[in-house]
């Protein structure tokens, strides 16, 4: 197992590099400048913040300078828009927000997705398994920027204390992860009926019912374990994609965490904190990524066998 964490560790390593050196000259090509706000500013000014930012210098300068900053102080740059905050400090500040309605969602997404696939294989091919596929495939093609507004239209002007917009009551937190959390919902759903289906299939599970074991412990200990690998190998970039990708969730219930940074970031070419999302979402998807690598081995006998050789 240590062999194949090192493995996936080095090839994480690898996908960060590709991820950052991509992005820190992309983001250089997008049109408009930092420094062109609502107030046009003298040319001389912006020639003084080029070069108190280091913008001035050619890409390839610029890109070793950055990477010597990474590396060796920890430091990802100064918010070009920003004053006086460095992109450590907005992303420290922004990810427990993040952090807090990922949890939540994903938390609300496996609550409600696994039990409803496990109950959707089991009864497959009755009016159960449809009603909630139906559900799933709403799930799946409805995006988040409808859910959001008909949840807040349903629920928040109906019941007391549920706010649409900003983050200042603990019950504003509700309604933004019971929009991610049925959204991936429905994916787990899916996920989790075709692998159990995947598993009831199986001779051992046959004979785990020729030998009169009930319905219900056929599910819980023999097919489960099994039946949520496809779910499981979900999950790991899903709930980064939820701490740090849930952009237009964000936006729309107005939560100042990292998605609404990001989208802000661009609009105002905020080169370095651009590239420091970029950088911190690639380290969350790779972290992920190797605790669902290590989940997978550790209930997947063949895999684990396969890492020890």
């Amino acid at each position: 197992m240590i062999k194949t964490i090192l493995q996936r560790l080095l090839q994480g390593m690898l996908v960060i590099f590709v991820l950052v050196t991509i992005t820190f000259f992309l983001v250089r090509l997008l049109p408009g400048h930092p420094f062109l706000g609502e107030r046009k500013l003298p040319d001389h000014i912006i020639a003084q913040l080029n070069e108190h930012y280091g913008l001035n210098q050619g890409a390839g300068i610029q890109y070793l300078q950055y990477w010597k900053n990474i590396l060796l102080h920890g430091d990802f740059g100064p918010s070009l828009v920003k004053e006086s905050l460095q992109v450590s400090d907005i992303i420290a500040q922004a990810f427990p927000v993040s952090l807090l309605l990922g949890v939540l969602g994903m938390g609300l997404a496996i609550c409600i997705g696994i039990p409803a696939g496990m109950i959707a294989a089991y009864k497959r091919g009755c009016g159960t398994d449809s009603l909630i596929m139906l559900f799933a495939m709403l799930g799946i093609c409805l995006p988040a920027f409808v859910i959001a507004p008909l949840l807040g239209i349903s629920l928040g002007k109906h019941i007391p204390g549920l706010s649409v917009a900003g983050w200042d009551n603990p019950l504003c937190v509700v309604l933004p992860a019971l929009t991610l959390g049925l959204i991936n919902a429905a994916y787990i759903a899916r996920l989790s009926r075709g692998g159990m289906l995947e598993v009831l299939s199986q001779d051992f599970i046959r004979t785990a019912r020729a030998k009169g074991l009930s319905s219900s412990r056929i599910l819980r200990v023999h097919a489960l374990r099994g039946g949520l690998l496809p779910a499981i190998s979900y999950l790991g970039p899903a709930f980064a994609a939820l701490i740090t990708g849930s952009f237009v969730v964000e936006s729309c219930f107005q939560i100042p965490g990292m998605g609404l940074h990001f989208v802000n970031a661009t609009t105002d070419r905020d080169y370095f904190l651009i590239q420091g999302l970029v950088f911190f979402y690639g380290v969350l998807i790779v972290l992920a990524n190797l605790a669902v690598d290590i989940a997978l081995i550790i209930l997947n006998p063949r895999l684990r066998s396969q890492s020890s050789q």
